[in-house]
């Protein structure tokens, strides 16, 4: 059994230590796409989830372009896994330079469904990236460098019913990355927001069918397309990043209707079954 490393052990081995990117959500959407983009700087990757199949099949992939990534497979949900990734970079004298939060849970059912997958959408969305943003931070700031890139939600904008608990959890995630951005100004570090609209990936296609009209209306994207502009949005020190314009118009929209009036017509979308599905 591995002994458990303190909080500071990292920054004080910083030294001897190379800098990685560590990527939570790597093995499939976005957060398999910025480890994309991150592999083409060199810098050494740490790719965190629970599909190690997947991870395995991306840690090979970039290795064949001689890049050094690593797959750490493990439930993100567990009280454990801050210090399990922690171990990970001290077993290959790495220390994390840049933390990208992707990991994400999404379920499609209102909260009177009484689902107990509810609950791992706070434990992923928001305990999880709150204890790693916290605890990578303190060595960030001491080696003034770095920074995390959070993944957010335009739809963390307005309270939105029938995914109750996925929209408040990425309103946290905006609101907790645009104030540590602020609060982080001039260490040298910074926090960079990426607000994507829907994106196509394997989870939203599997549950899409479970959704209502809303999810045909709002703006959709690819994953790479967010990935990208998150990405270089992170690079230049940007705090906010809504990719495409109809997504930004979305979002200047909300901000001008009443909320009362969004949550009500957004209510009713939710409830409105799309034609032939």
């Amino acid at each position: 059994m591995h002994s458990e490393i303190a909080p500071g052990a990292a920054t004080r081995d910083a030294q001897a230590s190379h800098p990685a990117i560590v990527i939570t959500g790597a093995a499939s959407g976005i957060g398999r796409e910025i480890a994309r983009l991150a592999a083409m700087e060199g810098s050494a990757l740490v790719l965190v989830d629970c599909a190690d199949r997947m991870l395995d099949g991306l840690v090979a992939e970039l290795a064949a372009f001689g890049v050094r990534a690593a797959a750490v497979g493990l439930d993100l949900t567990s009280c454990n896994a801050v210090s399990s990734i922690e171990r990970a970079l001290h077993e290959r004298e790495l220390h994390c330079d840049v933390l990208v939060n992707c990991a994400d849970l999404q379920v499609p059912r209102p909260v009177s469904s009484s689902d107990p997958e509810a609950v791992s959408q706070i434990e992923l969305n928001v305990r999880l990236l709150t204890e790693l943003t916290l605890h990578f931070l303190p060595g960030m700031v001491a080696r003034a460098r770095g920074g995390v890139l959070n993944l957010g939600s335009v739809i963390g904008k307005a309270p939105l019913p029938a995914m109750a608990i996925y929209y408040a959890s990425k309103a946290f995630v905006n609101s907790l990355s645009i104030a540590l951005a602020s609060e982080l100004a001039g260490t040298g570090v910074t926090v960079t927001c990426l607000a994507a609209g829907i994106v196509m990936t394997r989870s939203f296609a599997q549950r899409a069918a479970a959704q209502g009209r809303l999810r045909s209306l709002i703006p959709q994207s690819d994953a790479f397309d967010a990935a990208a502009a998150g990405w270089l949005g992170f690079k230049a020190g940007r705090r906010l990043v809504i990719p495409g314009i109809r997504n930004q118009v979305v979002v200047t929209l909300a901000k001008l209707v009443p909320r009362s009036m969004v949550v009500r017509l957004i209510g009713l979308l939710e409830r409105s079954p799309i034609p032939g599905v």
